[in-house]
């Protein structure tokens, strides 16, 4: 782990998105409400919200950081969701690896409570898939 005991403890953000591919039908399952394990999107936000605050035990080099703000955020397409986390602390480190794990979390958990109605008649996921997962913004002040 790299020593940041030096470092000034600073008002720090990041934002990072990324994105799961449905298929039309199961998006419309989705927005009524219709998926058998619940509501996708809001188990997705605890999800996300839960492996922000634990990132540093999964990611071994990771510091474990004061977390001050998590926004978690769905953006449905016709045939994608996007999922935006904004994470923010006050520390010697960024929180760039945190948003990223949280948006990570959210599309699995999509995936997870919808593969049933993503499974094709072999059991595999021809159109699912988890992309683009990136930073978009890291700042400090």
């Amino acid at each position: 782990m790299v020593d940041v005991s030096n470092k000034a403890d600073v008002s720090r953000r990041a934002l990072a998105t990324g994105e799961i591919r449905l298929k039309p039908e199961t998006l419309e399952a989705i927005r009524n409400k219709q998926i058998e394990k619940g509501e996708v999107l809001e188990t997705a936000r605890i999800a996300a919200v839960m492996a922000v605050k634990r990132t540093s035990l999964v990611i071994p080099m990771c510091h474990n950081i004061p977390i001050t703000s998590i926004d978690i955020r769905f953006d449905m397409g016709n045939d994608t969701i996007r999922a935006t986390a904004e994470v923010k602390s006050t520390g010697k480190t960024g929180v760039e690896m945190e948003a990223l794990y949280g948006v990570s979390i959210a599309l699995l958990t999509i995936w997870d409570m919808v593969k049933s109605a993503e499974k094709d008649e072999t059991g595999n996921y021809p159109i699912t898939k988890i992309t683009d997962i990136r930073v978009l913004e890291k700042t400090k002040q």
